[in-house]
């Protein structure tokens, strides 16, 4: 698992003050706002945050030492990251970059269906993406339904399609 995860990228700047917009990759732009260390370079650079908030569709960050728009400007482009460990998750909850990439099987009867490359945020549930073996695609919600456990250590998602979700599935 990476220690270093991406949360946001710097698009442009806001204002004469130093401030940059940013488009976020968490659940919510509360979310980003909640830290005050982020990171550039995949970890290797630490940047303290003195404001955070959120406007419109993206949140508006202050870093220090940042205090005009000719220095901002160098940041637009740049992946912002979290420390991994700096994160408290709910009991039950993953970083989507932990999720992608697990073999998913069913619960009954063990078949792999394949790995998981994308998930999608799109409304009351999270949707995922199966790539198989073949290089069709199969997507399957994320409701308690379907995903009977997680274990990211053992790079592993069981689930339990419902009638009809997987009916074009062939097995390679």
């Amino acid at each position: 698992m990476k220690k270093y995860l991406e949360i946001a990228k710097i698009v442009a700047t806001q204002g004469i003050r130093g401030e940059v917009r940013c488009q976020y990759y968490c659940d919510s732009p509360e979310v980003l706002c909640e830290f005050d260390v982020l990171y550039l370079n995949k970890g290797e650079t630490e940047v303290h945050i003195t404001r955070a908030f959120p406007h419109k569709n993206v949140v508006i960050l202050k870093i220090d030492g940042v205090d005009s728009i000719e220095n901002a400007q160098q940041y637009i482009g740049k992946m912002l990251y979290l420390d991994r460990d700096d994160a408290e998750l709910p009991e039950g909850s993953y970083f989507i970059q932990d999720i992608i990439g697990l073999t998913v099987r069913d619960v009954d009867s063990s078949k792999i269906y394949g790995k998981i490359t994308d998930v999608y945020q799109n409304g009351a549930s999270d949707v995922y993406s199966i790539k198989q073996e073949n290089g069709t695609e199969l997507m399957f919600p994320y409701i308690d339904e379907v995903v009977k456990s997680i274990d990211i250590e053992k790079g592993e998602m069981m689930i339990r399609p419902l009638p009809g979700l997987f009916e074009d599935w062939e097995e390679v």
